[in-house]
């Protein structure tokens, strides 16, 4: 491993890709911490440290746009918004050219079409960004986070600076991200989220280890003893290690070319295989998950200011991220978006189609709809693995909080959608690096060959 990391910087191409990528991530840091002018960071730090954490409103949504987007609310900087409206944008399109004919058709034509819709990608994000903009400079006001001065004689001003400098800094990570593309190595759009989930990292080691306590002794209830320590540190290894071999794992399908005669010669007849992904949907399930769960908080946490009651008040609080019914509903919606991620993006018919064009077929099945119900049928029970999978690293960072008693931001990298993200990226990352190295007759990371899955 630590002759193939000498082994980058010998390459010059590789080498400028990697520093350019660097340099890239360091100037989305730099304005990570540019606050929109206006704003009063102090109260808004305040609120934050009285509010952090999970178990209200606005620790939810900060807590996940900064999780998911690679910006931050919390500071309200200009890249508050981080990059979550394109990417819902691209979430958008990717689920209208499934059922749209008119992008279906556009998507189908190849490299121009897929530009067309990345045009209209790029315009949706920024009337994403402006709505919501404005909603936030308008929650801020409403908090008392915008000075009174402002809000009383430049409030129309502030509003339209805030507004267009918010969705400017989105655009400007949008456009690093695209830069990241092609003069980088990597995904630029799932760096930049990756390196916003890692440098909240040296927060929670300092955060555990002001807590740290390996007297047995004198432990107090807010510390955290040698035990506790322990555990974290298993219990990551275990997550990171679970993450990357549910990401890697594959059904492997095993298909036949049938053998074709050209003058003397034969061709075809090779036995190869159909890699299906156990984890087909990735992070999207519990990104969708997540969002649709925060939808109840909202509207039971505006209907308590106006009506309060027990019963809304045993609403709200099985809502809460530590609770049973909100755990409950989260796995169920997990699964829901599982299987319908899969729907949407794995398409059967399409692809035993492509089997039969090419001479391909599967031992023992028919070519067409035969081999079609079959890769639907193993998709169908290799993502209900996957879900569970998903499942499982979803609610380990609220079974850690609630049972060890440890911050939420420190629970958060035991589990959940950020530990995905950085580890399917780190992934990716590496097996881009390897596809250089190899490329040019250099060793990869592994002694063994390239990393199992990679090219699957």
């Amino acid at each position: 491993m630590f002759s193939a990391t000498i082994n980058i910087f010998k390459i010059p191409e590789l080498r400028k890709k990697i520093l350019f990528t660097i340099g890239m991530l360091c100037i989305y840091r730099v304005g990570f911490h540019v606050p929109v002018p206006g704003v009063d960071q102090e109260a808004l730090a305040e609120i934050t440290r009285q509010q952090g954490g999970s178990g209200n409103l606005f620790g939810q949504v900060a807590d996940y746009l900064q999780l998911f987007t690679g910006g931050n609310l919390r500071q309200s900087s200009l890249f508050g918004l981080g990059i979550m409206p394109y990417i819902s944008a691209s979430i958008i399109f990717q689920l209208l050219v499934t059922v749209w004919p008119a992008l279906e058709k556009l998507h189908k034509e190849g490299e121009t079409g897929r530009r067309k819709i990345q045009e209209y990608t790029r315009y949706a994000t920024v009337a994403i960004c402006l709505i919501q903009a404005a909603f936030w400079l308008v929650y801020m006001r409403n908090s008392g986070f915008v000075y009174r001065d402002i809000i009383y004689n430049h409030w129309y001003m502030f509003f339209a600076m805030g507004v267009v400098a918010m969705t400017a800094g989105t655009i400007f990570l949008m456009w690093l991200g695209e830069q990241i593309d092609e003069y980088g190595i990597g995904n630029g759009i799932s760096l930049i989220i990756m390196a916003g989930i890692v440098a909240q990292m040296p927060w929670a080691v300092r955060q555990v280890i002001a807590r740290a306590n390996f007297s047995y002794d004198n432990v107090s209830e807010t510390s955290i003893g040698p035990d506790k320590i322990l555990f974290l540190i298993v219990a990551f290894v275990g997550v990171v290690a679970g993450a990357i071999l549910i990401t890697q794992a594959q059904r492997r399908i095993p298909i036949q070319y049938a053998k074709m005669m050209r003058g003397r010669r034969v061709y075809g007849g090779q036995r190869q295989y159909l890699p299906l992904r156990v984890n087909h949907g990735g992070v999207m399930p519990i990104i969708f998950a997540s969002t649709l769960m925060l939808f109840p908080s909202l509207v039971i946490g505006w209907i308590s200011r106006v009506w309060e009651s027990k019963f809304i008040a045993e609403v709200q609080s099985a809502f809460r991220y530590e609770s049973y019914v909100y755990n409950l509903l989260y796995i169920v919606l997990i699964y829901f978006f599982a299987y319908f991620w899969t729907t949407v993006q794995f398409q059967p018919k399409e692809m035993a189609t492509n089997l039969r064009d090419s001479g391909a077929f599967i031992p023992g099945l028919r070519p067409g709809r035969r081999t079609a119900e079959y890769l639907e049928k193993v998709m169908s029970r290799i993502t209900y693995v996957g879900a569970g999978f998903l499942s499982i690293i979803a609610v380990v960072p609220t079974m850690v909080m609630v049972w060890l008693d440890i911050d939420w931001n420190v629970a958060t990298f035991l589990g959940g959608t950020g530990l995905l993200i950085v580890v399917s990226v780190s992934l990716d990352l590496v097996q881009r690096i390897e596809s250089n190295l190899i490329m040019r007759n250099y060793a990869g990371f592994m002694e063994g060959g390239r990393i199992k899955g990679a090219y699957a």
